[in-house]
């Protein structure tokens, strides 16, 4: 896929490291798969994991954690 950014590279099969926030609480998920642009290093992350993060960033914001940094796990 082209970059919708640079509009120059193409993306690569990669990992990204993924930042939420919800009130007082801030997630950090680390080796998200995605895919990276070879060019401008942009990130894109399909839906189907987008749906993971924001499912484990509601488990978290329950626990009443203010930070939690973890790896992602594949099911």
């Amino acid at each position: 896929m082209k970059c919708a950014i640079c509009k120059h590279g193409e993306t690569e099969t990669g990992h990204a490291t993924v930042t939420l926030e919800r009130d007082a609480l801030t997630l950090v998920v680390k080796n998200v798969p995605a895919r990276v642009c070879s060019t401008c290093g942009e990130e894109y992350i399909d839906e189907q994991t987008t749906r993971k993060l924001f499912s484990t960033l509601d488990e978290v914001s329950k626990s009443g954690a203010l930070v939690d940094i973890r790896n992602y796990q594949v099911a």
